[in-house]
């Protein structure tokens, strides 16, 4: 799917026509640098390698220099390949907040914002002692039984349990683009997005 990487800004709220107040997330969208071009005859598949937002002269090296180089534009610190264009693009084209139109609906991805080691309450949604499930008997917020003895002498892998709760990527899919803002690269989307602010987030089609 054709896209483009972006940084998330924060959330807000935007009335419609029938006065309903409507939550939805701004992000910051390109403008992108085409900074490599696959092809079928040298790669094996079609893709373009999209680069966003400056990086420092200092936090690069002479590879990333190179690579960069040849597309005309200086290192990035954000590179992700996409897929399915429309259009034919060459190294060092500009894609901006344009490629997408209000109305139409879009997929992004980010990684969730990490909430550390948590519960089994807060990570899998166990009602604790309110239902006495799990074989517990005076503890709110424990887990309980989790059933392994002489067999199977082990805990099976996925058993829910306490553990590190986000830091996943994440997708949310279907959501509608409200407006967009050319002259600012701005594209305002319905709903919420993963990633904390100033998140890199990638958009699709």
């Amino acid at each position: 799917m054709s896209g483009l990487i972006g940084r998330k800004i924060g959330m807000t709220s935007l009335f419609d026509e029938n006065g309903k107040n409507i939550p939805c997330t701004v992000i910051e969208a390109g403008p992108c640098v085409v900074t490599q071009v696959r092809t079928e005859e040298v790669d094996g598949y079609k893709a373009l390698q999209l680069g966003f937002d400056d990086k420092k002269a200092k936090s690069s090296n002479k590879a990333l220099d190179g690579h960069f180089k040849k597309a005309g534009t200086t290192a990035k610190k954000k590179v992700v390949e996409f897929q399915s264009f429309d259009e034919e693009h060459k190294l060092g084209d500009q894609i901006t907040v344009e490629l997408f139109k209000e109305g139409e609906f879009v997929d992004v991805s980010a990684t969730s914002k990490g909430k550390g080691f948590q519960g089994v309450v807060k990570r899998h949604g166990f009602a604790g002692v309110g239902q006495a499930t799990h074989g517990q008997h005076n503890r709110l917020r424990a887990p309980g039984s989790i059933g392994a003895a002489s067999y199977p002498a082990r805990v099976f892998k996925g058993m829910r349990m306490a553990g590190r709760m986000g830091g996943d990527k994440v997708t949310v899919q279907n959501l509608r683009v409200l407006k967009v803002v050319p002259e600012k690269n701005i594209l305002v989307i319905k709903g919420a997005v993963p990633g904390h602010k100033n998140a890199y987030v990638i958009i699709q089609k």
